[in-house]
This record gives C-alpha cells, sequence and structure tokens, in this order.
C-alpha cells in the first residue's frame, strides 16, 4: 500500500500535466480547422467566419480519426469510461503505450474539430493509461494495477475540472469495484495532487461559479420531478444512442469510415447552430446563468443532442459528461420558469446533476461534480435529491447504464451492486465443522483403506493425528495410489517434509475460500495455531455456502411484526404463569 500511495503522487502530477496537454490539444486544432491558425489560444468554434465550409471540418476531423484507430489503436474509440472498465474487469489492468499517445491526440482532433464531446472521457483513459503503464513497468500486481489505473483516471478529471472530490466517488462507484485502503488511499493521493498542481498549468477555481438562496420545503416536491424527467431524459438519450450505434453496424463500410459520417451530421448541426461545436463550457455556464432566450435554449438543446447521439455513435473519440452536463442543463433552463420552491437560477444545476446521475449510475458523484464546479452550498441539498431520484429512476427503467450497455454489448456481463461479501462476515469457527473422526498416524494403509473407505464410508476425508497433532487429511484417492505406487506402510509415511496447510479459527470464509482454490483442495484442517496444529475442527467447501444462506434469509425471509409481537406475549405469559394457557394460547 505504502509503495503505490507513493507512486499515486508521480501518476497525479503525470496525468494534470496529460491534462493541460490534452486541453491544449484541443485549443490547437479548433484553431487550425476553423480559423485556419496555428495557436493553442482559446477561440471558440461558434466564433468561425467559414460559412457552409464549416461542414467540412467535422468530416475531415472523423477522416482522421477513423485513420488513427485503423492503424493505429481501435481502443481510441468511444467515450473513454466503458473502455476503462473492461480494461479493469477483463484485460487485468493492462493499457498499452499506444493508447495513452493515440488517445488525446484522437480526441483533440475530435472536439477541436467540432466534435460535440468533453475531454474529461479522455483524460479519464489517458491517465488511466499513464496509470497503467506506470504499474506495468515497476512489476506490480493486477490488484495494484488497477489502483494506480483509477488514480491516474481519476486524477485527470480532477485537473480538467478541478472537482478531487468528485473524481474520487468516480472511482468509488464506476470504477475501482471494490472500497479497501488498497485502492481508495492512491486514489485519494492522485487526486489530491492533481487538485493542488491544477493552477500552477490551468485555471484555479471553480469552472462555472455560482451562488443561489436556501430553497423552500416545497421545493422538495420539484426536486423530486426533476430527477423524473432527467430520469427519463437519461433513458431518452441512451436508448437513441444505442440504435444509432446499431444502425451504424448496419452499413456497408468499414467501420474506419463511420466517424466521417458522424462527423457530417456535426457540420450540418454547427452550420444551423454554431454554439453546439466543440466541449461548450461557455454554454454551460451561460444555461447555468440563465443568460440565454428560451427559444434559443430549445433549438440548441435539440441540436446538441442530436449531434451528440450521432457523432459518439459512429465510434468517434470523445467524452460524455460535458454534453449531459450541457444538455440536462438546457432542459432545466426551459423549465426554471414553472417549477415552484427554488429560485430559475437553480433549476438548471439541479437537472445538469440529475441527468449526469442517472445516465452513469453514480448519484454522489454527480451532486458532488455539480457542488464542486460551482461552489453553490445552498443547491447541495436539491442536487443530492434529484440526483437519487434520477438514479432510482434508471435502475428501475433501463437494464443498464450508457456505460455497462456498451460492455454487456461486447459479451461481458457487469454487476453494477456493490456489498459486503458474505465470506467476509463470518470466521472460520462460526461456520467450521467439530466433533472430528480423526485417524491414528500409525495405523497402516490397507486397514484404514478397508475400515474407513469401504461401503460404509461415513466421510469423504479424514485427518491424520498423532499426540494430539494433526500431520494431514487423507482420502480414498490417496490411499489408493499409495498402496499402488509407493512403499508407505502407516498414514504417518504418507506426509512428507512439505509445509501443512491448515485454517485457523479466526481467519475469514474468504481467505478460507482462496486457499482451498489456489491449492486445488476441497478441505482443510482448523487447528489453534501453526506451531501446536492441535485439531478442533474441519473446514470445507460446503460449510463456505453457509454465509451465504443467511445472506439469502437476510434477503428473502419477511418477518410479519404482529406474529413476532403475539409469539413475545406468550412467552412473556408463560413466564409469568408457568404451566397455564390463556385462551387456549391463543392470546
Amino acid at each position: 500500500m505504502l509503495r503505490t500511495a507513493a507512486l499515486a503522487i508521480f501518476i497525479g502530477s503525470v496525468s494534470t500535466l496529460a491534462a493541460f496537454l490534452l486541453l491544449y490539444l484541443i485549443r490547437f486544432f479548433t484553431n487550425l480547422f476553423f480559423f485556419h491558425t496555428l495557436s493553442g489560444a482559446f477561440r471558440s468554434p461558434a466564433g468561425n467566419t467559414l460559412g457552409l465550409q464549416v461542414i467540412a471540418a467535422p468530416v475531415i476531423g472523423g477522416l482522421i480519426i477513423g485513420l488513427i484507430a485503423r492503424f493505429g489503436s481501435e481502443k481510441i474509440r468511444g467515450h473513454g469510461i466503458p473502455e476503462a472498465i473492461e480494461t479493469i474487469l477483463f484485460g487485468k489492468s493492462r493499457m498499452s503505450a499506444k493508447v495513452a499517445l493515440l488517445k488525446p491526440l484522437s480526441s483533440g482532433i475530435a472536439i477541436g474539430s467540432g466534435g460535440p464531446f468533453g475531454a474529461e472521457g479522455p483524460i479519464i483513459m489517458t491517465g488511466g493509461a499513464l496509470g497503467s503503464l506506470i504499474a506495468q513497468y515497476f512489476h506490480l500486481t493486477g490488484a495494484e494495477r488497477k489502483a494506480l489505473l483509477v488514480a491516474g483516471a481519476t486524477a485527470g478529471m480532477t485537473a480538467v475540472f478541478g472537482t478531487p472530490v468528485a473524481a474520487v466517488l468516480l472511482g468509488v462507484e464506476l470504477l475501482l469495484f471494490e472500497l479497501r485502503p488498497r485502492s481508495l488511499l492512491p486514489v485519494m493521493i492522485a487526486c489530491a495532487v492533481a487538485g493542488f498542481l491544477r493552477p500552477l498549468v490551468l485555471d484555479g477555481g471553480p469552472l462555472f461559479p455560482l451562488q443561489t438562496h436556501a430553497v423552500a420545503p416545497s421545493a422538495l416536491i420539484s426536486c423530486a420531478l426533476a430527477g423524473v424527467l432527467a430520469g427519463l431524459l437519461s433513458w431518452a438519450l441512451s436508448s437513441a444512442l444505442y440504435k444509432v450505434e446499431d444502425l451504424f453496424a448496419k452499413l456497408p463500410l468499414h467501420w474506419m469510415w463511420w466517424p466521417a459520417l458522424g462527423g457530417l451530421a456535426v457540420g450540418i448541426g454547427g452550420y444551423l447552430e454554431p454554439r453546439a461545436l466543440g466541449v461548450g463550457y461557455d454554454v454551460i455556464g451561460d444555461l447555468l446563468g440563465n443568460h440565454l432566450a428560451l427559444r434559443f435554449v430549445l433549438g440548441f438543446l435539440a441540436c446538441k443532442a442530436l449531434m451528440w447521439v450521432i457523432a459518439l455513435g459512429s465510434g468517434t473519440s470523445g467524452g460524455v459528461l460535458a454534453p449531459l452536463l450541457m444538455i440536462g442543463a438546457g432542459l432545466g433552463a426551459l423549465l426554471a420558469p414553472v417549477m415552484p420552491g427554488g429560485e430559475p437560477a437553480l433549476w438548471p444545476l439541479v437537472f445538469m446533476a440529475a441527468t449526469l446521475g442517472g445516465m452513469m449510475r453514480a448519484p454522489i458523484m454527480a451532486a458532488v461534480f455539480a457542488f464542486e464546479l460551482t461552489h453553490d452550498v445552498d443547491a447541495l441539498l436539491p442536487l443530492l435529491t434529484a440526483s437519487g431520484v434520477a438514479y432510482g429512476f434508471t435502475v428501475l427503467m433501463m437494464r443498464r447504464s450508457i456505460l455497462t450497455e456498451k460492455i454487456a454489448r461486447r459479451g461481458f456481463h457487469i454487476y453494477r451492486e456493490y456489498g459486503i461479501d458474505p465470506l467476509e462476515r463470518q470466521h472460520v469457527n462460526e461456520v467450521m465443522t467439530t466433533g472430528v473422526e480423526t485417524l491414528d498416524a500409525d495405523a497402516s494403509l490397507a486397514q484404514t483403506l478397508a475400515s474407513h473407505f469401504g461401503t460404509n464410508q461415513k466421510h469423504r476425508a479424514y485427518p491424520v493425528v498423532r499426540a494430539g497433532m494433526v500431520l494431514g487429511m487423507v482420502d480414498r484417492a490417496t490411499l489408493s495410489n499409495a498402496l499402488e505406487k509407493s512403499s508407505a506402510q502407516k498414514l504417518a509415511d504418507l506426509f512428507g517434509a512439505n509445509p501443512l496447510i491448515v485454517a485457523l479459527p479466526e481467519e475469514t470464509c474468504r481467505t478460507i475460500a482462496s486457499r482451498l482454490a489456489a491449492h486445488e483442495i476441497e478441505r482443510l484442517p482448523v487447528v489453534t495455531d501453526a506451531q501446536s496444529r492441535r485439531l478442533i475442527g474441519i473446514v470445507s467447501r460446503s460449510d463456505l455456502i453457509k454465509p451465504s444462506i443467511a445472506v439469502f434469509e437476510e434477503e428473502h425471509r419477511r418477518e410479519l411484526f404482529r406474529g413476532s409481537f403475539l409469539q413475545a406475549l406468550r412467552r412473556r405469559a408463560a413466564s409469568i404463569f408457568p404451566g397455564k394457557t390463556i385462551d387456549g394460547g391463543r392470546t
């Protein structure tokens, strides 16, 4: 843990530099495609004067991305987070140097040529690749690689948005698949380092500073309604995205050409609504500040959603957070005049967080993310409420999120619900079998085979004991093989100098399950300690089912309050009037 924590400091620094490079590439290609200049200065693509020629910029960008994916690495396609999840769960957290180099380049071209994406997905993939490469260089384990991959990914997100707490929650809710010190500590350290370094290379402070007033209690209903509407929007966007992906898959063209076709839709949309091009952080700021007319917001919302769905469905490279923030804020701006219980400036922010929480199935991250983007303390409760409702709505309405659906379509199953492992909750002494029948170490092999493994065999295996000390376990196959292939005469002769594998009563069932699997055995003797090896029981694979049975009963057995209350009354009556019943025991 200390080693990975030390490496996390370096990874946080490197990911911050990678975030700076990615944002610089976006600005550079924006100037190149829309203003035909070589510059890294910030300019919005909406300010271009290309006229109809603006349609060509996303098409050219899509062609370049298709070539990079075809001849460089196909893993640059998509919005980054599903690819990171797939690598963690099914790729042993190994990423290549190609991804670390080509992902920011392709994303810079995609967004710089007008793609309606955010920088968070690419930086998550890039930072994750850097963390994975550093872990591979130091020959770390798969678990340590995962921790450093997530550390790099979340540090990159911190550097781009200035949201270290939300980045840690992103790791917890979406990427780590566990909550242990060995994984959480490196992620927290990397995000803290990126947060401290961010003002040195990027602008400090919140991206969208905002201050609303405390809401009235009646706003609870409005927040719940916002969550439901944002959940509907999440369902509609996710369904539309994968329908578009299916349509692209039916085209009689190689997938290399799909980003160019998606770029054509982006170009047409950008010609009709120039502010829909690119990341659009300035538009998010205007939506949160209610600086846009409702007529513009309606047209912009439809155009941006359509451009984003088609472009992302074409398999180009870009993120989902910024578009979701923009689309959610746009819906909030449209409905703000009719939402009671809070000022109009609150609702774009609430809808923004709820849409993000519903789409990504990460409600806590979404609420904290919106808070850190604005530093609006008074909005925190409405954010949490709406995000939670949107999350619950999408869990009931959608089998998978926008992130896990893509992985499921590749033939992998993702289980997104966390819980304490039943095997971690109980120790060996709670499930082991006691009162064990043992075998004398001086007994002969033939006699033991006949007496204990004949027609009246009671157990599959028996511990062999001498003077109270366990020497090992024997079963029918072990005895039969020994009689045929060795000169051993007594049971004690079967056990050589190899250390005996045992279980201790205070060990968890999870530890024993792993030990049984690693050594490909079915049962272990339980001893008081490794030195004396005094036998106190046996734990087998069948014993390890007991914790799961207890959890099953907790999940499915319903207990009626009335029944349990009457049972308690009967017990009390029996203690007061021993040997008697009241109304035949019915009351």
